[in-house]
């Protein structure tokens, strides 16, 4: 995928954060533009899991302190952008479902209850801005924490987002690490996730 396909450039973050879960390193080298790139992923021949813990739960773990868990909804027409962003969002400890059109967006956040929907504007059926306009007249909708993702990034974008009820406007390609620091301290609603 390349960046004309509208990807989160979340790749390279993705790789590095399942190669740092498992004890290794990534290196990246380039002679430059239209000269290619070299990437190095080194990984130990096992993983080293501190004692008493499973595997399992060391990897949960690595995350944890840095993101409090969260129901976020993901919604991206582009199946790989989303997958890697579910992906990523999973590995530190989310529960995550998705949609892809805007249509199927607020079916899912109406059944699926999320804390934080990660919408993309331009999507097919319904656009992001009417998907997040009939998402706040859901009676959870209002408690939602509305996030745009989108490659449009001027300032009539961002008034158009917030007008639309979007509490966030991002710009893509989006920094994973930017986007986990938003999640950290956006407000959770009363009584955080749900049990179950």
């Amino acid at each position: 995928m390349d960046r004309a396909e509208g990807g989160l450039g979340i790749g390279l973050t993705l790789v590095r954060r399942l190669v740092e879960l498992h004890g290794g390193s990534v290196e990246a080298h380039s002679d430059g533009i239209g000269k290619g790139s070299e990437f190095i992923v080194r990984l130990p021949k096992t993983a080293q899991v501190p004692e008493g813990k499973s595997r399992e739960s060391a990897n949960v773990d690595s995350g944890s302190g840095q993101t409090p868990k969260r129901r976020i909804l993901v919604v991206d027409d582009n199946q790989d952008a989303a997958d890697s962003l579910v992906m990523l969002l999973r590995m530190l400890g989310n529960d995550v479902c998705t949609a892809r059109d805007g249509l199927e967006a607020v079916n899912t956040a109406a059944t699926f209850n999320p804390e934080v929907v990660l919408l993309d504007i331009g999507l097919p059926k319904l656009d992001g801005y009417e998907a997040a306009r009939q998402i706040r007249t859901q009676p959870a909708g209002t408690d939602m924490v509305l996030i745009a993702l989108t490659g449009w990034g001027q300032e009539e974008d961002r008034l158009r987002s917030k007008e639309a009820g979007f509490d966030h406007h991002l710009t893509k390609p989006v920094d994973f690490e930017s986007l986990q620091d938003l999640l950290s301290n956006t407000k959770r609603p009363e009584g955080g996730l749900p049990n179950g």
